[in-house]
């Protein structure tokens, strides 16, 4: 779609540090544009803080960052975070398990939330039946996973496997900061699906 707006130099900005074109817009950004909203800065600033962490090295924020974006069905920011990965050397078995990351999580989000829902006993007893051999051996290892996992659960609302995820990183040695701090760039990214799509 083209944009009958000028973006202003700082949004321009913000679409240049995407890598996205010229003329690349959509009904929200036009919307906040037009209207002058002064939350487009606050947006840019919060994502552009996502990078600078003391707890995530800037791998780990582009492979959160392809899970999240998958599990917002996001291409856009998909094709941004993959570029990040492999630029911060990321392999293509890393990049690929944090899609898978995020597949199954959706289904095992989907499936305890109701667990937890309706907390009935005979749905609790009844097997899931979900294969989760991935989550044996990551790629990525087994605290990192673990952390995508949190985030993940954590945007898509599911309690028990937010409890569980982090009851995990806690067991593995993660400090508390590192924890939240994915929780932290999962609140931001999707906050930013909701105007790049």
């Amino acid at each position: 779609m083209e944009t009958t707006l000028t973006y202003s130099e700082s949004t321009q900005e913000f679409l240049d540090f995407l890598k996205l074109e010229k003329d690349y817009s959509t009904d929200a950004l036009d919307l906040l544009e037009g209207a002058k909203s002064r939350y487009l800065a606050d947006l840019k600033i919060n994502f552009k803080n996502s990078f600078e962490s003391e707890y995530l090295s800037k791998k780990e924020v582009a492979l959160l960052g392809v899970a999240l974006a998958v599990n917002a069905n996001n291409a856009v920011l998909r094709t941004f975070f993959d570029g990040n990965a492999r630029q911060e050397g990321a392999k293509p078995e890393e990049i690929a398990e944090a899609v898978a990351c995020a597949s199954l999580l959706s289904a095992n989000n989907v499936f305890y939330r109701f667990r937890h829902f309706m907390n009935k006993e005979k749905y609790n007893e009844i097997p899931a039946r979900i294969k989760m051999n991935i989550m044996a051996r990551p790629v990525v290892g087994k605290e990192f996973f673990e952390l995508i996992s949190l985030a993940v659960s954590a945007v898509n609302g599911c309690e028990m496997c937010v409890t569980s995820h982090e009851a995990s990183l806690i067991e593995l040695g993660s400090k508390e900061e590192r924890i939240f701090e994915s929780v932290r760039l999962a609140a931001v990214i999707t906050s930013l699906t909701k105007v790049v799509y």
